[in-house]
């Protein structure tokens, strides 16, 4: 059971949003939807919830069209804010989840527990606009979850939280994968993703340009990464000499380098060696889900840094 992203287009005017897109969302997963700005990610989101219709092609969820999915099967947190700001919290949750078609007495005993679980009990009677704008994403995030839906889709979700909240908010992301529900989400937060997704797909001017698990992903690239650290030359400025070999970043405890597939990794440290270096550490990673994306899209897109992509 998944959902099937089959081939759909879609225009706005003259202009082509999303170009022959396609992809698969594997039932009871969490699948990260990443890309840079004006990349087609809410767009593509907005027509899994039937908020667009696509131009061509098709979307289903378990075989079925998902314009003929019951609204209640959908969670949904957008990117803007879509709360009511001179409600109180718990009105505004309880009256949102009865929409969805679930008992008075069910979305109390939800909005208790996640309340709890996300430490906020003593807002459930203050207005949103008095909250801060973590705890706004906090109930935003309930809003979406509160009718118990099998799948939800969330657009930057940790977006404006601080650390604490982003760790609040990725435990309840795993609480409802251990429930069972399928999460699709956008971020800028390529860690989050890297730390929290099975699969992923990139998407860079309404196509995709990576996608499938995260494990396959990486190792598809034909690049292996190396981590080097000298303790008589921080530096080591002949690395840029090597054939094969492209360093990436220099930090204050280590060079991070890029090296091509078929070159053995031994052949930087017999080169650190004969050029005198005392090796304190030399260690083999795999590329981070930030070095792809700046592969794949950063030539043609804003700058990215090694912690965040700004994603629309």
């Amino acid at each position: 059971m998944s959902l099937q992203v089959e081939h759909i287009n879609k225009w706005f005017g003259q202009f082509q949003a999303i170009t022959d897109l396609s992809m698969e969302v594997t039932e009871g997963e969490i699948f990260g939807f990443l890309g840079p700005n004006g990349a087609g990610k809410t767009t593509t989101m907005r027509m899994i919830l039937d908020i667009l219709r696509p131009d061509g092609g098709s979307i289903t969820w378990k075989g079925k069209d998902v314009r003929e999915v019951p609204r209640r099967n959908w969670g949904y947190l957008p990117e803007e804010r879509g709360l009511y700001p001179k409600m109180r919290v718990d009105e505004q949750l309880l009256f949102l989840a009865r929409l969805q078609g679930i008992s008075k007495a069910d979305a109390r005993k939800a909005l208790d527990e996640w309340l709890e679980r996300f430490q906020i009990t003593g807002n459930r009677s203050r207005k949103i606009e008095e909250l801060s704008k973590g705890n706004q994403q906090k109930v935003q995030f309930l809003a979406a979850i509160l009718h118990d839906p099998e799948i939800l889709i969330m657009d930057e979700p940790f977006s404006g939280l601080d650390p604490v909240n982003a760790t609040v908010l990725k435990e309840a992301f795993l609480e409802m994968h251990r429930r069972g529900k399928t999460i699709i989400f956008s971020t800028h937060q390529l860690e989050q993703a890297e730390e929290l997704c099975q699969d992923i797909v990139i998407i860079n001017k309404g196509h995709s340009v990576v996608q499938g698990s995260l494990r396959e992903v990486k190792r598809q690239q034909g690049r292996h990464v190396a981590r080097l650290k000298l303790d008589n030359d921080p530096e080591a400025s002949w690395l840029e000499r090597l054939p094969g070999v492209h360093v990436t970043k220099r930090r204050q405890d280590y060079i991070e380098m890029q090296f091509d597939a078929n070159l053995n990794p031994n052949l930087i440290v017999e080169a650190a060696l004969q050029n005198g270096g005392i090796i304190s550490l030399f260690e083999l990673t795999e590329p981070s889900l930030t070095d792809i994306f700046i592969e794949k899209v950063g030539a043609t897109s804003e700058p990215v840094t090694s912690t965040s992509v700004h994603s629309a």
